[in-house]
């Protein structure tokens, strides 16, 4: 499935190849979508799009003020979820994706066409509709209010459950999925079934680490010979919630993953992966029923 940095890479995308097109007409729906109509008809107008852990939003925004009868004034928000399989591509009208279910056409001749493209149908949209309330702030776009979201919510029952589990629960961690807290614990040596409290509660905020960090470096400051501030060691506390947040911009910065059907060659992705469908790792189902990876001296309880 999906994760934040494909959702990420996903809005890089849109930006990228929807800078400077304008498009036109109605947003079409293929027939055996179970999602919702889009109602927007435009005579022109753009596409920009935000990504926030697992979700995209497309930003439909009309370029005249004064628009013919029934058409789009106003700019609308759609809001989409990619399920097992989902992703955008833009292609010539000729060439649209087999499994392309909602299309925003551009005004040149021939036409291109943005399509959100979903194979397995699990994935969908919502028009006119903000951010997921149940969600928690995005690991890689939120990273400070991910952070206090987690430490100050410790006392939830949620996180009385494996630690492998909750990195799951998108109330707190929001972006995270399967293959990445596999790689997370792993680099931290953090048996996937300890309770998450146990974990996460030995945590500091945000602040009080930087507060940390910049008292040890102006010691190293003063402690260096001739008071050259280039020798300044920064010295950074690897945690499990930083690397919530620098794990995924790795992957963000690879470009391309399993997920990622415009590059078949993932071999770049596949030498990154340390612990996640590696030889030598083991896997086991954890109680949701989720294939969890992880090293084979780690005791199961």
């Amino acid at each position: 499935m999906p994760e934040g940095p494909e959702l990420h890479l996903a809005s890089l995308y849109v930006n990228k190849m929807c800078n400077g097109l304008i498009f036109t007409g109605a947003v079409r729906k293929s027939e055996v979508s179970k999602s919702p109509d889009v109602s927007f008809t435009c005579e022109a107008y753009r596409i920009t799009a935000t990504s926030r852990g697992k979700e995209v939003k497309l930003t439909l925004t009309p370029m005249k003020r004064r628009p013919k009868a029934g058409q789009a004034d106003q700019p609308m928000d759609i809001v989409f979820r990619f399920g097992m399989s989902g992703y955008f591509r833009l292609t010539s009208e000729d060439e649209l994706p087999k499994h392309s279910h909602l299309r925003f056409y551009s005004n040149e001749k021939p036409s291109r066409v943005l399509s959100f493209v979903d194979a397995r149908r699990f994935g969908g949209w919502q028009p006119g509709e903000t951010w997921q309330s149940s969600r928690g702030p995005c690991v890689i776009t939120e990273y400070k209010s991910f952070r206090e979201n987690v430490l100050s919510q410790l006392s939830d029952r949620a996180f009385d459950r494996p630690i492998c589990e909750v990195l799951l629960n998108q109330k707190y961690f929001n972006g995270i999925g399967n293959y990445l807290r596999a790689e997370i614990l792993f680099r931290l040596n953090i048996p996937p079934f300890v309770p998450a409290r146990t974990v996460l509660e030995v945590l500091e905020s945000e602040d009080v680490c930087e507060n940390k960090i910049a008292v040890k470096a102006e010691a190293t400051d003063t402690k260096t010979s001739g008071g050259n501030k280039n020798a300044r060691v920064k010295e950074e506390k690897a945690d499990l919630l930083r690397l919530c947040h620098t794990i995924p911009l790795e992957v963000v910065k690879l470009g391309a993953t399993f997920y990622n059907p415009e590059k078949a060659d993932y071999s770049d992705f596949e030498a990154w992966l340390q612990c996640y469908c590696v030889d030598g790792m083991k896997s086991v189902r954890d109680h949701n029923g989720r294939t969890m990876w992880f090293k084979v001296r780690f005791f199961l309880s």
